[in-house]
């Protein structure tokens, strides 16, 4: 990742199989659009890069599994066929999928893990149509439950004002849900234009990147990052003070803790099926204990009868 734009020849491919291609979304460029002037989008890139894969019978040519800000960089995931798309979707809707972000966001954060727990909805308010916001502020229609994780990694600061760079786990999928929960909690991240009511824009980008991908697909489960852009060598006005924690030790613990917590809910699930099916068995089981019963009387009704003739 540069300061610079991204040209249609700068895509960046993290992985590819005959199923999916991850790429590195640069911070300039949109996924997709159906606006015809729109030129410069990854679903370009894509075709430029991969004309043979282009899928016809798709609107774009390719099967994105999620979505990215325009202003967001980072891991992007994109199936090449429906069968992978559907298995890829199944995991996002049973939100057994783990992403993890890095960013850089105004102020100092003085607890250093918490839940961000800001149901969001979209804004109704003129001019704002464009924009999410949390439950309570005006304007705001048809608010969902939105839950993120935030751990500080560092205290720094950028172009001289104090920041806090942070990874953020998102345990739902709301639209601009990172963005709006740093910003509720008085930590917008730096060069929002959109959520720093255009306040924030002397950085020339958004300090949001999509760091890690973890889908549990079987037999193979992927898992993509896309390093870490927010570093002095790449700009210099990020300065680190203070470092809490590494991002490679966090990544990991987060890891470990969400391979711990789907093997409890693998064992739940396992629990419930058998208490499922030993009450299968014992309803079975009466059944056939009646059937024979009724079977028993009926023969003896029939033997005093046949006796009686």
């Amino acid at each position: 990742m540069t300061t610079e734009s991204a040209p249609l020849e700068s895509l960046r491919v993290l992985h590819q199989s005959d199923n999916y291609i991850v790429v590195d979304k640069h911070w300039d460029i949109r996924i997709d659009s159906k606006m015809w002037y729109e030129k410069h989008t990854v679903q370009a890139q894509l075709g430029h890069r991969f004309p043979e894969l282009s899928d016809p019978s798709t609107y774009y040519g390719f099967r994105f599994c999620h979505q990215l800000d325009f202003s967001t960089s980072g891991v992007l995931c994109v199936a090449l066929n429906k069968a992978a798309a559907g298995r890829a979707y199944r995991c996002f809707k049973d939100r057994t999928v783990t992403k993890a972000y890095i960013a850089l966001i105004r102020g100092c954060v003085e607890e250093e893990t918490q839940t961000l727990d800001f149901s969001i909805g979209k804004n109704s308010s003129e001019g704002k149509t464009h924009m999410m916001c949390i439950e309570g502020s005006k304007g705001c229609e048809n608010p969902k439950p939105c839950q993120t994780e935030l751990t500080v990694l560092e205290y720094g600061s950028y172009d001289g004002d104090p920041v806090t760079k942070v990874l953020l786990q998102p345990l739902t999928g709301r639209t601009h849900q990172l963005r709006v929960h740093c910003s509720a909690i008085g930590h917008p991240i730096v060069g929002d234009f959109t959520y720093s009511s255009g306040a924030d824009d002397a950085p020339y980008r958004m300090m949001l990147h999509a760091h890690l991908l973890h889908i549990p697909l079987e037999p193979e489960p992927l898992l993509v990052s896309a390093g870490d852009p927010f570093l002095p060598a790449a700009d210099p006005k990020w300065l680190p003070r203070r470092s809490l924690r590494t991002l490679a030790a966090t990544v990991e613990a987060l890891l470990e803790r969400r391979v711990e917590e789907d093997r409890k809910i693998k064992e739940e699930k396992k629990e419930r099926t058998k208490r499922e099916e030993e009450r299968r068995k014992g309803r079975r089981e009466q059944r056939v204990d009646w059937e024979s019963e009724e079977q028993r009387r009926q023969c003896q009704e029939w033997l005093s009868e046949w006796a009686g003739d």
